[in-house]
């Protein structure tokens, strides 16, 4: 398929593909489901509703959306909201996990129950794939949430995961690099010694069918201006599909920036776990709320063909 490059072509691919079905925790929440309509109605997703009934119905009546169809498991609390929510996925009857009105700690500690939870082999990762303004595709960044100061192995499976994302969206082979601020390695810098690394194990095959190139720093991976005036050359220097961040807080300072200053849009989705996860901030938009639940339908999709 070719490659999404835009948000709208995003929600245009969960219509064209099967609809993935989404378990909702703690559901009775306005903003939640308020993108939960928009996905059913859109035709790119379908849903079950969990937690207070009550509350539900009522959250859904201020919302507008008819509830006529739709499945709704009543659960009295977070815990047991949670937990139901994570055993509907357990189960193939979703596809998709979303947190709505529930604490992230119970929320979390539900998908990683070992017993009863939707654990997976590696490590949960955040992975958003913005739209911005002046870019001439989405840009994939990762990690900006989840992760506090990953080591080297993790940072492997971090990229792991964002490729996988990279992938479901058709971007083959996806053009990846680890940011700095540096484009070439530097013994006072560790994570421009931990990019070139990562550069050797692409070359190895490590990664699969991938483009890497590493360190550069953020001009050099999006501006292809930038590229031209510094004289850098590259199968990704300016054209960068995937940015690796060194750490949470470079991670969280680039995609606040990218929202607040550059106006961007994004889908976020935390990988790792068997399943895909959607975990929205609170001051995320309306259109980041949906889009977040919208990608993590087309991972779920791609993933399970795969």
């Amino acid at each position: 398929m070719e490659p999404i490059r835009t948000l709208s072509q995003l929600k245009q691919l969960a219509r064209d593909i099967p609809s993935e079905t989404v378990s909702v925790v703690r559901a009775d929440e306005v903003e939640t489901l308020t993108a939960v309509k928009q996905a059913v109605e859109g035709g790119m997703m379908d849903c079950v509703l969990v937690g207070p009934e009550p509350g539900i119905r009522a959250a859904a009546e201020e919302v507008g959306f008819d509830l006529n169809g739709i499945r709704v498991v009543d659960a009295a609390n977070d815990q047991d909201s949670a937990f139901r929510g994570v055993d509907l996925v357990r189960r193939g009857e979703a596809g998709v996990l979303m947190k709505g009105l529930v604490a992230t700690s119970t929320f979390l500690k539900a998908v990683l129950d070992k017993e009863h939870g939707i654990r997976g082999g590696g490590l949960l990762s955040h992975v958003a794939a913005f739209e911005v303004p002046g870019y001439h595709k989405l840009l994939i960044v990762t990690d900006a949430a989840m992760n506090i100061a990953p080591d080297f192995d993790q940072k492997k499976e971090i990229l792991k995961n964002a490729i996988v994302v990279a992938r479901s969206l058709g971007i083959e082979p996806p053009k990846c690099t680890y940011v700095c601020a540096k484009e070439l390695p530097y013994d006072k810098m560790p994570c421009t010694l931990e990019a070139a690394r990562f550069q050797e194990l692409a070359m190895a095959g490590e990664f699969g069918d991938i483009l890497f190139q590493g360190p550069l720093a953020m001009d050099l991976a999006v501006s292809r201006e930038a590229v031209r005036i510094k004289k850098v050359s590259g199968p990704v220097a300016g054209d960068a599909d995937l940015v690796l961040l060194p750490d949470i807080e470079a991670g969280n300072v680039l995609y606040k920036t990218l929202i607040f200053l550059a106006g961007g849009e994004l889908g976020a989705v935390i990988m790792g776990a068997r399943n895909p996860v959607v975990l929205t901030s609170r001051a995320d938009s309306a259109e980041s709320k949906l889009c977040s639940l919208v990608l993590s339908g087309v991972v779920a999709s791609y993933t399970g063909r795969a």
